[in-house]
């Protein structure tokens, strides 16, 4: 009697956890929802998406450069930061040696708790220079914050690929291995595959942090909401417009950077049922 009461209370306390997460998420959503829909109303849905002037003195609201400008630098970021950081999950969970591993799992996890204000100022100080002195344009460009972002992300790629791919049955090696495949072959064809749900998961969240970041892209970019022709070129993502633009907003000005988070909060939700799909499909 008295442990069937224990396990109703916990029940009902990790039910109303739950449900205070969940909460909180819907009334965020809802906050956001009521304070930018009435200006998507007024401009048009089609207007606001994909129009290509952003002037709010001049009541023009458009964001598709800004869209654009979030993909790409998104998109550079996953191109440089997922294949290191699959690499980097594989070498630490079969090839490293306990003492490099014990050396580098700790500095992983630190790169995750270093403010983004930090990573910002230093692509500002190496990056952006370096970029300007060989490669040419101004340095703040899509490529700096890629590469900024690329390490960014790295700590989340690799700790949850690792966990992921130490999670896998041993048989599943020691079987690929008792075919006659080597090493690499067994990892590259049994348990990179088996592990892709977990992998999946580390790139999307990879992906949301490098779509919702702010900070460190508003020091990198250069912040010029136009469309890029170049990975060399500035660009301004909906995150940066809204952090450099919300402390003056008012009005429609405002209620149009509450609109341009709701087109983020989509494309997130878009990007993790597309991983989902994708996922559950393979």
């Amino acid at each position: 009697m008295k442990n069937g009461f224990k396990d109703k209370l916990s029940e009902r306390v990790f039910l109303a956890l739950a449900l205070s997460s969940i909460s909180a998420i819907a009334l965020i959503t809802v906050f956001i929802v009521i304070q930018g829909a009435p200006i998507i109303g007024k401009v048009g849905l089609r207007d606001f998406i994909f129009g290509m002037t952003w002037a709010p003195s001049q009541g023009k609201f458009g964001i598709f450069p800004m869209i654009i400008g979030s993909l790409s630098v998104t998109l550079g970021a996953v191109v440089l930061g997922v294949p290191v950081g699959i690499c980097g999950a594989v070498f630490l969970a079969e090839f490293a040696p306990a003492a490099v591993r014990n050396l580098f799992r700790p500095a992983i996890q630190l790169l995750a708790g270093i403010p983004s204000v930090v990573y910002g100022f230093w692509g500002l100080i190496f990056i952006v220079p370096f970029i300007r002195d060989n490669l040419g344009g101004p340095g703040l460009s899509i490529l700096a914050g890629s590469i900024v972002l690329a390490i960014m992300i790295l700590p989340t790629i690799i700790t949850i690929s690792e966990v992921q791919i130490l999670a896998l049955p041993r048989q599943y090696k020691e079987g690929a291995l008792a075919l006659g495949m080597t090493h690499w072959q067994a990892i590259y064809s049994v348990q990179l595959p088996a592990a892709k749900s977990g992998i999946v998961a580390a790139v999307v969240l990879g992906i949301g942090r490098a779509m919702g970041e702010t900070m460190a892209v508003i020091m990198v970019l250069g912040n010029a909401p136009g469309i890029p022709t170049s990975i060399l070129d500035p660009v301004r993502t909906l995150t940066t417009n809204i952090g450099i633009e919300m402390g003056y907003a008012a009005g429609d000005h405002r209620q149009a950077l509450f609109a341009t988070g709701i087109v983020l909060f989509v494309i997130i939700m878009i990007l993790n049922i597309t991983a989902q799909f994708i996922t559950r499909k393979k």
